[in-house]
C-alpha cells in the first residue's frame, strides 16, 4: 500500500498513519499464525515486491481480483486501528499483535477501536485502484512496526522457512512406505523452496504436488481420524487427518471429499477426488505432513 510517494503531502499522510497505528490495541491473530483471504476469490492480481526504501518504488502488499462492492472482510482477528484517507485513498487497518494489516480502497464499516474475527465483514471493496487489471482490486498489506512484509506468507497456511540458496529441489523418489502414497501419479513438484507458479516469486512449497486428472480417488496415507474438511484458503477444499502420535496428513485442491470430520478412516480409503481449487495452476492433488505442527516432506516417509 501507499505507493509512489512523490509529495511531502504523501509523505506526511504516512507519517500520520504510523502515528496513529502505533497507539492501537494489540489483539491475537489465528491460533496457527496464518490468515484466511479478504475477498471470496483467489486471484492475486499483482504480487509483492519488496521496496528498497522507505520511499522508493515498489509494490507494498498484494492485489486481490475482485468487483466493486464485494464484501472485504478481515484476515485474522485483532483491534481496527485506523480508517480513514491515507493520500486521497480510504484505508482501514487491523492490529493483530505485533503485526498489522491493511485494506484500500475500501468503504468501511467498521470503526477504530472494535474488535473483530477473522473472517469478519469490515467493508466493501470500492473501484479505482491504480495498476488494477480487474474491475475492482483490493490492495492488501501486512507490516511490522514501519516495515512492510510479504502478505502471501500468511494467506492460506503455515509454513516452516528454509534456505532459499541454491537452485530449487528436484521432486524426490519415493519408497519408504511408512506411509501409503494417496493416489498413483507422478509426484510433479516436491518439498521445499520453488518458483511458485502463480506468483512467480520464491516460495516454501510445504508438501509435494501429485500430477492427476481431476475426478481421480485420492486415499488416505494411513489409518487415522478425519479432523477437517473444508474450504482452507489457497489450498482449496482440503481434508486433514489426524495419525495420532502428532502427525497429521493433508490433502488439498479437491474436487469433492467423502468424508466428514470425526470418521476413522484406513489406509489406502478413498477420502475424496482430485480437484484444482483453491490458488491451483491445473489438476493435482497438493499432500503434506505435519510432525507435531512443523511441515516435513513427504517423500521419504512414503
Amino acid at each position: 500500500m501507499l505507493r509512489h510517494l512523490h509529495s511531502r503531502a504523501s509523505r506526511a499522510g504516512v507519517a500520520l498513519l504510523i502515528v496513529l497505528l502505533v497507539g492501537g490495541t494489540v489483539s491475537s491473530a489465528r491460533a496457527d499464525g496464518s490468515w484466511s483471504w479478504p475477498l471470496g476469490g483467489r486471484k492475486i492480481d499483482r504480487s509483492y515486491a519488496a521496496p528498497p526504501g522507505p520511499y522508493a518504488a515498489g509494490h507494498r502488499g498484494i492485489d486481490l481480483a475482485g468487483a466493486p462492492g464485494e464484501a472485504v472482510t478481515a484476515v485474522a482477528a485483532g483491534t481496527v486501528a485506523f480508517v480513514g484517507d491515507v493520500a486521497g485513498t480510504p484505508v482501514v487497518t487491523i492490529a493483530h499483535g505485533a503485526e498489522r494489516s491493511t485494506y484500500q480502497p475500501v468503504h468501511a464499516t467498521v470503526e477504530p477501536g472494535r474488535s473483530v474475527d477473522a473472517g469478519q465483514p469490515i467493508g466493501t471493496l470500492l473501484p479505482g485502484h491504480a495498476g488494477c487489471g480487474a474491475a475492482a482490486c483490493l490492495h492488501l498489506g501486512r507490516l511490522e512496526g514501519e516495515t512492510y512484509l510479504d502478505p502471501t506468507e500468511l494467506l492460506g497456511g503455515r509454513y516452516r522457512l528454509i534456505s532459499p540458496d541454491g537452485p530449487p529441489p528436484s521432486p524426490p523418489a519415493l519408497g519408504s512406505g511408512v506411509l501409503q502414497p494417496p493416489l498413483a501419479a507422478p509426484v510433479t513438484s516436491g518439498f521445499g523452496m520453488r518458483i511458485h507458479p502463480i506468483t512467480g516469486e520464491p516460495r516454501t512449497h510445504d508438501g509435494i504436488d501429485f500430477g492427476a486428472p481431476c475426478g481421480t480417488p485420492v486415499a488416505a496415507a494411513a489409518g487415522g481420524t478425519v479432523t477437517r474438511v473444508g474450504r482452507a484458503g489457497g489450498f482449496g477444499l482440503r481434508v486433514e487427518i489426524d495419525h495420532g502420535g502428532g502427525r497429521v496428513t493433508s490433502y488439498s485442491h479437491l474436487s469433492s471429499a467423502s468424508v466428514t470430520p470425526g470418521s476413522a478412516v484406513a489406509a489406502g480409503e478413498p477420502i475424496a477426488r482430485v480437484g484444482t481449487t483453491g490458488t491451483s495452476t491445473g489438476c493435482h492433488l497438493h499432500f503434506s505432513v505435519h510432525d507435531g505442527g512443523v511441515a516435513v516432506d513427504p517423500a521419504p516417509l512414503l
